[in-house]
């Protein structure tokens, strides 16, 4: 029986259809600031006022994490009295998926 090949208009509607399936479930939304590496005894010695530096540079975007997984970039901005993100880059929904 010959199977017949989807046009990209069908293709589309199906990613469509995909990725509705997924829109409800609930996903952990972090920031990431920066980070480094360290020895343990350097650790043992951090204590209240201790400053660590991070390896990103002062107003270098931020990474923004779904569920660990790199989604976008962004920067901190104040949202009444708490902190938010606005995302400045963001990768395409389908790449954000691939990776969850």
């Amino acid at each position: 029986m010959k199977q017949l090949r989807k046009t990209p208009q069908q293709r589309l509607i199906m990613r469509e259809k995909n990725l509705k399936v997924l829109e409800n479930i609930e996903v952990k939304l972090t920031v990431e600031v920066g980070s480094t590496e360290m020895k343990i005894k350097d650790l043992l010695k951090l204590n209240e006022g201790s400053v660590v530096e991070l390896e990103r540079l002062a107003g270098d975007p931020l990474d923004i994490l779904a569920n660990g997984v790199n989604i976008a970039r962004g920067e901190v901005v104040m949202v009444g009295e708490r902190f938010g993100i606005r995302f400045t880059e963001v990768t395409n929904p389908e790449n954000r998926v691939k990776k969850l």
